[in-house]
C-alpha cells in the first residue's frame, strides 16, 4: 500500500488511471462538470479507456483537491493555478535530472578513482612520484680526479 494514496487497489500505482469520472469527482468533492472543464483547461489530465472515458488516477485526484485549495482558500485563478501546476512538475523533472547528475558525477569520480589506483599500481618500485611544490635537491658526486685528500 502506497502511504500517500491509502485504499489504492491492489496491483495499482498512484498513476494508473481507475476511477471513473463520477468517483472522481466524488473523491475530489468537486462536481464532474468542472472536472470536465479543468480538463479542457489543461489543468488535470485524465487518462482515457479505449472507449474515450476519463479516467483519474489518485495522484489525479490529489491534484483536483490542489486546484481546489488553491482556487477557494489562496484566491488563485485557473491561469495561475495552471502556471503554478506547470512549475512544479519543472521543478519535479529538474529535481529528477539533478539527481541523476549526481549519481553521474559519483560514478565518474568511482572511476576516475579506480583509474588513478590502477596507475598507482602500475608505477615501477624504483621510482617515487614527487610533489612539485616541495624543494628537490639533486646530489651528484664530484668526479673521483677532484677528491682531495
Amino acid at each position: 500500500m502506497n502511504p500517500r494514496f491509502p485504499g489504492l487497489p491492489p496491483g495499482t500505482s498512484a498513476d494508473s488511471p481507475v476511477f471513473v469520472i463520477s468517483v472522481a469527482a466524488e473523491l475530489a468533492g468537486l462536481h464532474a462538470q468542472t472536472l470536465r472543464s479543468y480538463d479542457r483547461l489543461g489543468l488535470v489530465s485524465p487518462g482515457r479507456s479505449a472507449g474515450g472515458g476519463r479516467r483519474y488516477s489518485a495522484r489525479d485526484i490529489a491534484l483536483l483537491r490542489e486546484v481546489q485549495r488553491l482556487s477557494q482558500e489562496e484566491g488563485v485563478n485557473l491561469a495561475g493555478i495552471k502556471r503554478i501546476i506547470e512549475l512544479e512538475q519543472l521543478v519535479d523533472e529538474l529535481r529528477i535530472r539533478l539527481e541523476e547528475t549526481a549519481q553521474e558525477l559519483l560514478a565518474a569520480r568511482a572511476a576516475t578513482d579506480q583509474a588513478t589506483a590502477t596507475v598507482h599500481a602500475s608505477y615501477r618500485r624504483d621510482l617515487v612520484p614527487v610533489d612539485r611544490r616541495q624543494a628537490l635537491v639533486v646530489w651528484r658526486p664530484k668526479p673521483r680526479g677532484d677528491r682531495q685528500p
